[in-house]
């Protein structure tokens, strides 16, 4: 398994059953104190058995506990590696931190939501979206809230690349523009959490019209994502003062890039027209900075 075990943890808990998320829960808690717990003090800490916690770690893909351990111990070692390059000793952001610790360690989960989501993207789910976009007569594009800018961001690539695409945050022009898709379109949700009912409508009513459909978010095995043809998965955590509003969107905006260039590599002469063609119409809508600055 190439992606972080506490990353894949936190993906798991809504499908884990309850005795299964308690296990996981008291090892998020403090994952470093419990890579040294037997099996035997695990489940009684956690207030489970041992055979509970053996099935948690199959059903967390792992073989048995051993393993498990192992892949927590090193997951531990490498955040370390990663707070001792952000110059911070720990990442939770306290309400006495500096300045530059908040920035610090600011800068650190976002760099870490970046590489976690690319160790966790699908890769052959993230072609397979790719040839459809690419093929589609239409892309539909849905979210709302915050993950509503991350769709707007992608219609914007989509269509400086020339492709016909729509980004539609009001629920009603969701639903009557995906109920007029039709087989080869496509239509992209946004939701961290997988359980937005606006998403989940508009995408379900593309699926009913023939589209191809595609959900980004956080969790693969939320509701949303059992219901589509392709999930692409983003790695974000949140913490206190950093929410799901805030943990999505840079998470989000890679998975967003890793289409770009993508559809960019397939469509390479198209794509290199197109864009030069959108910079050059916005140049007479940009000061002259040398001119500005010798009569300001």
């Amino acid at each position: 398994m190439s992606e972080d075990v506490r990353a894949h943890l936190r993906r798991s808990l809504p499908s884990l059953r309850k005795s299964d998320r308690r296990v996981a829960e008291f090892v998020r808690s403090d994952p470093a104190a419990r890579i040294d717990q037997t099996i035997t003090v695990l489940a009684k800490n956690s207030s489970t058995s041992v055979a509970t916690v053996v099935r948690f770690c199959r059903s967390v893909g792992y073989a048995g506990y051993s393993e498990f351990r192992l892949e927590l111990a090193s997951s531990i070692g490498r955040e370390q590696v990663s707070l001792d390059r952000f110059g911070v000793s720990d990442s939770d952001i306290a309400p006495t931190d500096s300045a530059r610790d908040v920035i610090a360690k600011l800068a650190y989960h976002e760099a870490r939501a970046i590489e976690a989501t690319a160790e966790a993207i699908d890769l052959e789910s993230l072609d397979a979206v790719v040839d459809a976009v690419v093929a589609a007569p239409r892309i539909d594009i849905y979210g709302v809230a915050s993950s509503g800018l991350a769709a707007a961001d992608l219609q914007q690539k989509l269509h400086r690349m020339g492709l016909v695409s729509y980004c539609w945050t009001d629920v009603h022009l969701a639903l009557t523009s995906a109920a007029i898709l039709t087989p080869g379109c496509v239509a992209i949700g946004f939701s961290h959490s997988g359980l937005t009912v606006e998403t989940a409508d508009s995408l379900a009513t593309a699926h009913r019209a023939g589209a191809t459909t595609v959900l980004v978010t956080n969790f693969p095995d939320s509701p949303i994502a059992q219901r589509v043809d392709h999930v692409l998965t983003t790695s974000a955590n949140e913490t206190l003062y950093r929410p799901g509003a805030m943990s999505s969107r840079i998470a989000q905006l890679a998975v967003i890039d890793f289409i770009f260039v993508r559809i960019a590599q397939q469509l390479y002469g198209r794509t290199e027209r197109s864009l030069q063609s959108t910079y050059d119409a916005l140049q007479g809508h940009r000061l002259d900075y040398g001119r500005s600055r010798q009569t300001g």
